[in-house]
């Protein structure tokens, strides 16, 4: 399973489209094992281009502090899930937690 997560000072971005970058984890859903784990810099920003984007870098699922529905609706169309509510924690962190089950969300912290 491949993980975006978008980050901000090295942890979990409240803020969706704002971010400075992504991390992109590809874990072994089985074993709970990292596979693979790369920083991405954000492309600049622009209404609509993150979901393809992150569709071509093969993410299945997008982990974050916040997003608007709109954009909830743009990753679904490309077949990527997507949680809110994260807490501002490592990527590494808020990834292993999510495939085992273990991730504690809240309410979106994106209202548009």
């Amino acid at each position: 399973m491949k993980i975006a997560l978008p980050l901000a000072e090295k942890k979990v971005s409240m803020h969706f489209g704002h971010c400075e970058e992504f991390a992109i984890i590809e874990i072994d859903e089985k074993t709970g094992v990292v596979l693979k784990k790369e920083f991405i810099k954000s492309p600049p920003h622009q209404p609509g281009l993150l979901p393809q984007w992150l569709a071509d870098k093969g993410a299945e699922v997008v982990i974050t502090g916040g997003m608007g529905r709109r954009a909830i609706g743009l990753f679904k169309s490309y077949g990527i899930d997507v949680v809110v509510g994260c807490p501002v924690e490592t990527p590494d962190r808020v990834a292993l937690d999510y495939v085992k089950g273990n991730l504690i969300t809240g309410e979106s912290t994106c209202d548009h």
